[in-house]
Formats: C-alpha cells, sequence, structure tokens
C-alpha cells in the first residue's frame, strides 16, 4: 500500500522541483524528504527519481504516479469537506491568504460578517503574493486564497488547485492633477505615451499587464519608478512623479493631487482551495460572502 504523506511529498517535489524546496515548505529537513523519498520508491518498486547534477528529476514512472496522487488527494478533500458539511454549525480554523489591496478593503467587512454568522469558526488572515499562493495551498498552510489576475495576462491553470470568479474591478490611469496628457490623443493610454510611469516589478502580473497594455496601445512606457504597493504608487503620482494603472480597490482613497481615468481593462479576484475542498463548509462560506459584499457595492 502507498502511503498517502509520501505521495504528498512526491506531488510536492513535481512542483518546487528541489528537495530542498519540499522541505522547506513543508518543515521537514532534507534528509527526512529523500528518506521518504526512498520508502516510498521501495513501496512502489520501480525508480522513481534519478540524479542531475545537483537536481532530481522525476522519471516517468513518478510523473504518472504524480497524476494518480492528485486524483487521491483531491478524493481526500472531498471526504473531509462531506464530514464536514455534517457536523452541527461551523467550527475550527479556516486560514486564509489574501493579495494586499484586498486585504485592506474586501477582507475586514468579509471577517466580520463570518465572524457574526459563525461565532466558532476561527479564521485567520495571512497577507500573501498571488505568486506564493499555490504552494502554500497545496502544502496545507492555507485552505482558501484571494488571487488577482488581469486582462492581458494569461494565466495557467495550476495543478491540484481550483478557482472560483468572484469578482471584477474596474483600471484606472492615475495622473497628476497637473501633468498635462498628449493633446489630440484620445485614447485613454496612449495619451500618457510621453509620461513618466510608474510600475510594478515585471515580475509580478500587475507589472506585466501595465507593460503589454501601454504596447496595445502602440507604445512603451518611459518607467521612472518601479514600485509594487498601490498606496506608494498613488502617493508618488500625487506628487507629480508619474502616471500609473491602478485596480479600483486600491483607488479607493486616492491620493490628493490625483486624478482617475477608467480604461476598459479589468482586473479579476478569484477564490482558490485545493482540489475538491470548495465543497468545505466554512471555505464556502467565506467566498460566498466575498462575492456578496463586492456584489451589493456601487
Amino acid at each position: 500500500m502507498l502511503d498517502v504523506r509520501r505521495l504528498r511529498l512526491l506531488r510536492e517535489l513535481a512542483h518546487r522541483h528541489t528537495i530542498a524546496a519540499v522541505a522547506a515548505a513543508l518543515s521537514y529537513t532534507p534528509s527526512a524528504v529523500s528518506q521518504q523519498l526512498s520508502s516510498l520508491e521501495r513501496e512502489a518498486g520501480v525508480r522513481l527519481l534519478e540524479r542531475s547534477g545537483r537536481r532530481v528529476v522525476l522519471t516517468p514512472a513518478a510523473l504518472a504516479l504524480v497524476e494518480h496522487t492528485e486524483v487521491v488527494l483531491e478524493r481526500l478533500e472531498q471526504a473531509s469537506a462531506a464530514l464536514a458539511s455534517m457536523r452541527d454549525g461551523l467550527s475550527g480554523p479556516l486560514r486564509i491568504g489574501v493579495f494586499p489591496s484586498a486585504a485592506r478593503t474586501v477582507i475586514p467587512p468579509a471577517i466580520a460578517a463570518l465572524a457574526d454568522r459563525h461565532p466558532r469558526l476561527e479564521p485567520s488572515v495571512r497577507e500573501i503574493d498571488p505568486a506564493a499562493v499555490a504552494g502554500a495551498l497545496r502544502s496545507g498552510e492555507l485552505d482558501v486564497a484571494l488571487v488577482h489576475s488581469y486582462d492581458f495576462v494569461a494565466d495557467p491553470p495550476e495543478p491540484g488547485l481550483d478557482t472560483t470568479h468572484l469578482f471584477d474591478e474596474r483600471m484606472f490611469v492615475a495622473a497628476p492633477r497637473d501633468l498635462v496628457p498628449l493633446p489630440g490623443e484620445d485614447d485613454p493610454l496612449g495619451q500618457w505615451r510621453d509620461a513618466p510611469w510608474i510600475v510594478a516589478p515585471t515580475a509580478t502580473r500587475c507589472g506585466t499587464m501595465t507593460l503589454r497594455a501601454c504596447e496595445g496601445a502602440g507604445f512603451r512606457p518611459h518607467v521612472r519608478h518601479v514600485v509594487d504597493d498601490f498606496s506608494t504608487v498613488l502617493a508618488l503620482v500625487g506628487v507629480g512623479c508619474g502616471v500609473a494603472l491602478v485596480p479600483q480597490l486600491a483607488a479607493a482613497e486616492p491620493a490628493p493631487g490625483v486624478v482617475l481615468t477608467p480604461v476598459p481593462i479589468k482586473r479579476s479576484t478569484l477564490g482558490a482551495c485545493r482540489r475538491g475542498s470548495g465543497t468545505h463548509p466554512a471555505i464556502a462560506a467565506f467566498l460566498q460572502i466575498v462575492t456578496r459584499r463586492r456584489s451589493s457595492e456601487p
């Protein structure tokens, strides 16, 4: 019989690529991970790992086993959700991951509503970059998370995870009140082609979206500042340092001296959880509250 805990380690190795990364994510030592994978190899009766320099590579047999592991873990999540739905009321911990602009605006009223409806539930919030959410969900550090996606940036599906669309936001060009746009240009992005820009790092979805949106408008932005916090971005815009693209949640309270112009670009917020766990009543209750509160706002 194959050990589920060892199968989970193999699955994480397929996603994280190094034993050290698996150990750090799951609070093991690298030697313990290696020992558990060796035991799994003996249980399977076939070679699962091959050395390639300092890295290990999964064999075809291991990759096939990972595919079956995803199905097994999904069924276990479904079983856990089914048992939870049979209990009297929601209780226990609910670990929630959230990106910064949602942490300031969406989460406080959602947590308050959750506490009011389910007082025995114990939600805890962790601010986390959306790029790190998949690993945190798969490793069990989080139960559910809010993530976002932008127009112009395709998000490939994450193995082992399910996502649910929750709501969309408009995007805005934030510009200094005293900065004059390019005359004779009707495009809300194109009219700032000669202005200095404030963008997020290109490794982020927001940074990639800004560059692609500007290129779609026929220019490459002159990047003056690289900032990954929308509050800081708006403060810089307010003192005349440049223009930027910001989502509606971040633009709810613009800094003085900032003019916001809507553009035909959107950011979508999704709820992410481990595949099979979406019917867990605590996760479903949290996502329903987030969706209902956002849909009731102007």
